[in-house]
């Protein structure tokens, strides 16, 4: 009864703090408003601008058919928070229960949402970095310095990295008729995310649309000219490639180092928490007050063996955080857990690929339906047996059919659900360069459509 009380004074009037004020932590604070807390709200953010749309900022932002500064996230409600804009959190004082700002001043709560995603990862040549034409795209300003440098019609433009970012921006610059290299040291691109064998079919396509694409070889040196501006760029293989525009898609690195020396298990793999979205220590023990959502999550996935997954996707973040708000005010055996099955799309090349499960954690993979030839099909990933992912290209329509055969543990390869079946349906390798190792089999199973429905059991061999 005692706690009871307590926790409804808490829903009427605690004080929450969220830190990281993009989509996760806008997402976040609408859902806590929904579940009826009507305490103090905070939202710290470290960009001067209120939350804004990502995707758009590598794909319609650098078209010209959204301006950098019209990516608002829509509002699904109000929130009445008070937001503090333009300043960084620098620290957090778990036992004062005091979050640390860069202007020295001291936000108190009894709980905490850290959302502070990641940002881009710089290329790790500071005078390099700072020539004038070499670019990151990571926020609305990044965004939007490039469609100016874009518009003005650079000679060519060196993309560094083909994973969906770098190859989004490619895919940008030859729908402007801007000659682009695309230089990568994996044999093809998309091959850390999608495997050998998709990202094979990701260079055709790129070659098929004009990319200069060269695999197999790593940016050593960036040249600038006698005004500071970037001019050529010294490959691994001794070729060079003369660009006035260099845009470095290296991925991203999660903004944790405010947390250093907090307590938290926080590092440069993210903020380790349970499936609750609970944060754990640094003694692996799970925190009461201090919860994690969106790309700074790190949290374990029963359907991949309870591994740590951190998870760059849109999705995610907007699930996660629901499922965090709900947690933050409701009583312990009301807690949901975060079992959204992981997903993303990107438009490149005229083409929407979409993924749904973790490809990466596959040793196989098949074509199940349509054709590679027209690059319009799906490929279904597995490990011993049981399907783990799924991917499509301009073939959508059929991923919550794989998302359900993901969750219920079906069988590897799975039949064709369609007549569209390809004429060879025969297994081979994913190769993965990092592959990562599962070490067992199917072990649960997820039922349940929406957050509060979700559960998990365990499967029965042959059941």
């Amino acid at each position: 009864m005692t706690s009871e009380r307590s926790r409804e004074t808490f829903r009427h009037d605690g004080r929450i703090v969220v830190v990281g004020a993009s989509l996760a932590g806008l997402r976040a604070a609408e859902a806590l408003r929904d579940e009826g807390f009507t305490g103090s709200l905070t939202l710290v953010g470290d960009e001067a601008c209120e939350p804004y749309d990502r995707p758009p900022l590598s794909k319609q932002v650098l078209t010209g058919w959204v301006p950098a500064d019209g990516t608002a996230l829509p509002r699904r409600r109000e929130i009445d928070a008070e937001w503090l804009l333009g300043v960084p959190a620098s620290g957090l004082d778990l036992a004062g229960k005091r979050v640390e700002l860069a202007d020295g001043r001291e936000v108190p709560f009894d709980r905490l949402l850290i959302a502070t995603g990641v940002r881009a990862r710089p290329w790790a040549d500071r005078a390099e970095a700072a020539l004038d034409g070499v670019f990151v795209v990571r926020t609305r300003d990044d965004s939007g310095r490039l469609w100016e440098r874009l518009a003005a019609g650079p000679g060519r433009v060196l993309v560094i990295g083909a994973g969906f970012a770098g190859s989004e921006i490619a895919s940008v610059c030859r729908e402007r008729d801007i000659p682009v290299t695309v230089a990568e040291t994996a044999e093809a691109p998309l091959v850390g995310a999608l495997g050998s064998m998709v990202g094979s079919i990701a260079a055709n396509l790129q070659r098929a649309h004009g990319v200069d694409l060269r695999c197999g070889v790593k940016v050593t040196r960036l040249e600038g000219d006698e005004r500071g501006r970037v001019r050529r760029a010294h490959l691994s293989d001794g070729g060079t490639v003369d660009a006035d525009v260099v845009v470095v898609a290296l991925g991203g690195v999660r903004n944790t180092e405010w947390l250093r020396d907090s307590g938290l298990a926080a590092g440069v793999w993210g903020v380790a928490c349970d499936s609750g979205c609970r944060a754990f220590d640094v003694n692996g023990l799970v925190t009461d007050d201090v919860f994690v959502a969106g790309d700074v999550a790190r949290c374990p996935h029963p359907v991949y063996e309870y591994r740590f997954l951190s998870l760059e996707h849109w999705a995610n973040a907007v699930e996660q955080a629901q499922v965090a708000a709900h947690n933050m005010v409701s009583s312990p055996t009301d807690r949901w857990p975060h079992l959204s099955m992981p997903a993303f799309w990107s438009m490149q090349f005229g083409v929407n690929i979409k993924s749904v499960g973790v490809p990466v954690l596959s040793d196989e993979v098949v074509v199940t339906q349509g054709s590679v030839e027209e690059h319009r099909f799906v490929a279904a990933y597995g490990y011993r047996g049981r399907v783990t992912a799924a991917v499509s290209f301009d073939n959508a329509k059929w991923l919550d059919h794989y998302r359900h055969l993901i969750e219920t543990a079906a069988p590897f390869p799975p039949s064709c659900p369609t007549p569209d079946q390809p004429a060879d349906m025969k297994p081979v390798p994913a190769h993965f360069p990092n592959s990562v190792i599962i070490t067992q089999g199917a072990t649960v199973v997820v039922t349940g459509y929406e957050p509060s429905e979700r559960r998990v059991a365990f499967a029965r061999p042959g059941g």
